[in-house]
């Protein structure tokens, strides 16, 4: 797929999963669990120890089941690197225009971290495909609808604080896709081995995020 056509499959898919963990074994499984119950874009951060064996081994593992993109990406030589394992989208916690730019010349999508509209419409304008609007927990879904009243152009993708019961209202609120870290991605759960209640809340994440959808 090219950039565009990743893109389109982030907003049809509508979540990110992503994917914070201490040692790969511990990504690799809590990863499986939640894509078990449902999510289907998978977002490999970079301050998961050795992050880009993380992704070639998502990749080798899953295939084109999943959609797998790398995030916390803030130096140019990570997207390289994330590129290399076979991200297909890259994703940052702030706005660099290095980054931005090593990600047009990879041919992947680039989702930067913003906030504030001055902060929004920059990273739009330095070539964002969509903008990640962080830490989304601060403002909720109501700040996302009043970033969007003037900025309806510009696909936004709120991440931190986004769960289960609050999804829906993100969706609502005009998100093109969501960003959910700890609220599927539960370290303690991994470390307990509790697999299959992260797979059930994946299931009720993703139901609740269809219903949304659907209204």
């Amino acid at each position: 797929m090219n950039a565009k056509e990743v893109l389109q499959r982030i907003g049809d898919l509508g979540a990110i999963l992503v994917v914070r963990a201490d040692s790969e074994e511990d990504a690799l499984a809590g990863v499986r669990a939640v894509v078990e119950g449902g999510i289907r874009a998978i977002e490999v951060t970079f301050t998961v120890p050795g992050a880009p064996s993380v992704i070639h081994a998502i990749h080798r593992e899953m295939g084109d089941s999943v959609l797998l993109g790398a995030g916390t990406v803030m130096h140019q030589e990570d997207a390289e690197d994330a590129v290399d394992a076979g991200a297909t989208f890259l994703v940052a916690p702030n706005t660099d225009e290095r980054v931005i730019g090593a990600a047009k010349r990879f041919g992947v999508p680039i989702l930067p971290g913003a906030f504030t509209p001055s902060e929004v419409v920059r990273a739009w304008d330095l070539g964002a495909d969509a903008v990640k609007i962080f830490p989304a927990s601060l403002g909720g879904a109501a700040y996302i609808k009043a970033l969007r009243a003037p900025l309806p152009h510009i696909p936004m993708v709120p991440t931190g604080g986004v769960d289960e019961k609050t999804v829906g209202d993100f969706v609502k609120a005009g998100a093109y896709a969501v960003g959910a870290g700890g609220s599927l991605f539960d370290t303690k759960k991994i470390k307990e081995k509790k697999f299959k209640e992260m797979t059930e809340t994946a299931a009720r994440f993703v139901a609740a995020l269809k219903a949304a959808r659907e209204e």
